[in-house]
């Protein structure tokens, strides 16, 4: 498995219940086939610029080991869950396998 980073900006107008359906919906792909080192809140934050009329997001970090094939469905999943403005992974290279 391959070391990755999440970072993950969500509707920041969810109440907590909402935003915790989207980051368990999260945790559960990656679990399925990987292990979830960290997790970072950092909480509500302006955007540089508006996306599709949001103009603040609630971004969370995640530090994880997966394989490609779970990488590549956290990807489909993120692309379509509505709540999610905006995501990138990235894979970490300061972590020797």
């Amino acid at each position: 498995m391959k070391a990755y980073e999440l970072m993950l900006i969500i509707n920041s107008t969810l109440d907590d219940e909402a935003r915790e359906a989207v980051l368990e919906k999260t945790r559960g792909v990656i679990t399925a086939d990987g292990i979830v080192d960290s997790e970072d809140a950092w909480g509500k934050r302006r955007l540089a610029f508006e996306i599709d009329s949001h103009t603040d997001g609630d971004y969370h970090v995640m530090q994880f080991h997966a394989t490609t094939a779970v990488v590549a469905e956290l990807d489909r999943v993120l692309r379509i869950t509505d709540q999610v403005v905006r995501f990138m992974i990235v894979r970490r290279d300061d972590i020797k396998e």
